[in-house]
């Protein structure tokens, strides 16, 4: 188990925007009104899946066609003129189509409840538990022809892990120097840790689950055991765990690729 100066030594020191790129999260840092920030933080977390060149790639293609006011173009746009705009996108399984539907299914959260913060908050408000409040959220975001885009939101089941969506989470309520916040109404005690595979074998080194299954119990039990260092905000030290590993693993990428 990891002592506790080790890990505030971790946060304070990779707790910096210097260590971001490349990162999809780095979008967010271009939008101020918290409004489009959250729509640019939803198409590149659920984009975040695959090689960081592409999904840097695919998260740019998307976000700039939105243009500077993703939630004026959502809310106003057809369904032939996002269908015929994203006709040739590809983003490993996520097709145009699949891209498309997502969009459009945004624009109708927007239309609904004002913003996707509206969304979740009212679901919040109604559980009281905030795995509920995902999963309904999930569920807004797949209304209508939801099996087109599984790529991109997954099933509401409760059974997998919603690394990308705990992603997006982190990114829109928590606050410090490396994620920008905005969804200010949700205590960060209530988030739960995004598990992808780094943070699993990080979590198994440090004994903070002996699960070997990245799912949603692993993600829990693992957020359980942050609290411990910090009740209030367990899920601040994602990034620093995570980033000293997926760091090595770029620089190798990048020895590789040059040779």
């Amino acid at each position: 188990m990891i002592d506790s100066e080790t890990l505030e030594g971790l946060y304070n020191k990779y707790n910096d925007r210097g260590y971001v790129h490349p990162d999809p999260l780095e979008f967010l840092y271009a939008y101020k009104d918290v409004k489009e920030r959250e729509i640019a933080g939803l198409v590149a977390s659920v984009l975040a899946y695959g090689q960081v060149k592409q999904i840097l790639k695919s998260v740019s293609k998307v976000l700039s066609a939105l243009g500077t006011n993703p939630s004026a173009f959502l809310k106003t746009a057809n369904q032939a003129d996002i269908e015929n705009e994203f006709r040739e996108f590809k983003h490993r399984f996520t097709t145009g189509l699949e891209i498309s539907v997502f969009l459009l299914n945004i624009g109708r959260v927007l239309k609904k409840y004002g913003t996707l913060y509206e969304c979740f908050l009212s679901g919040f408000y109604k559980e009281k538990q905030y795995l509920q409040a995902l999963l309904n959220f999930i569920t807004e975001l797949r209304l209508g022809e939801c099996e087109l885009y599984s790529s991109l939101i997954p099933m509401p089941t409760g059974k997998c892990a919603y690394k990308r969506m705990n992603l997006y989470m982190r990114w829109m309520v928590r606050k410090d120097n490396v994620d920008p916040g905005g969804w200010d109404g949700i205590p960060a005690s209530k988030l739960i840790i995004p598990l992808d595979i780094h943070m699993h074998r990080v979590s198994l080194k440090y004994g903070f689950t002996e699960r070997k299954q990245a799912d949603m119990v692993s993600a829990i039990q693992i957020t359980e055991a942050l609290k411990r260092f910090c009740p209030e905000d367990p899920v601040k030290y994602d990034f620093s765990l995570t980033r000293p590993g997926i760091n090595k693993v770029r620089q190798q990428e990048k020895r590789i690729f040059l040779k």
